[in-house]
């Protein structure tokens, strides 16, 4: 007879905020938590989340010809926040915490929501596909640095210094209203989609997080399990 297989051991990571909207959010979130219907369910806010994802993606591309589409991405902005925010705040405080179900839904739906918002932009002109590639390219990196940290180094980083999730929607709500009254810049005598400068700037600073963050780890992790 074949012996059963061992249970899977698994220690929940502890989770580092500590962006600038840090604190208001977190009293936004018990605010919510505290008042949500018995009937909405953490699965709930993940597809909401999601579906607000896809919400984002399709307005940015119908913004290709009409501008106040990106309005309506601002809005969908805030719904994603609401249900990316309160899935596993809502199951934490109701104490029905599904650790790795939780983690790994919540980290798909996360690198599939980036393809969407990226190919949104693309779709929509305001951003060239050279520059939504490389953008996505060294989002996928930083992505593949905090889960395997997560599991290496037992520390979910949810924010990198005074930038996190929240802070990253409001960032991109107003480059998409400065975008609907100045889609290009003039820079060094060139002519460029504001969104590309964006790009170029997000994409310097996720790969410079990157590299700092992934080296200092691997020295760390070094030095523990150097004998």
């Amino acid at each position: 007879m074949a012996a059963a297989a061992a249970p899977v051991v698994f220690k929940e990571a502890r989770r580092e905020v500590q962006g600038v909207t840090a604190g208001a959010e977190q009293r936004a979130i018990r605010f919510f938590c505290e008042r949500m219907p018995a009937w909405v369910q953490s699965d709930h806010l993940t597809a909401l989340g999601l579906a607000a994802t896809a919400g984002i993606g399709i307005a940015y591309a119908l913004s290709r010809y009409a501008p106040a589409w990106l309005h309506v991405v601002n809005l969908m902005l805030v719904v994603n926040w609401f249900g990316d925010s309160l899935d596993g705040s809502l199951a934490r405080f109701r104490r029905a915490e599904r650790p790795r179900y939780g983690f790994y839904v919540d980290h798909i739906v996360d690198a599939v929501g980036a393809l969407m918002v990226v190919g949104g932009l693309a779709a929509s002109g305001l951003m060239s596909f050279a520059f939504a590639a490389v953008l996505l390219i060294a989002y996928y990196l930083m992505a593949i640095h905090v889960y395997l940290a997560t599991y290496t180094a037992g520390t979910f980083k949810i924010s990198y210094g005074a930038i996190g999730g929240t802070e990253l929607r409001i960032l991109l709500a107003a480059a998409n209203l400065a975008a609907m009254a100045w889609p290009r810049l003039a820079v060094a005598g060139f002519e460029m989609r504001l969104f590309d400068a964006a790009a170029a700037i997000v994409t310097a600073g996720l790969f410079g997080i990157f590299m700092v963050s992934a080296s200092r780890l691997a020295l760390a992790l070094r030095r523990q399990e150097t004998r």
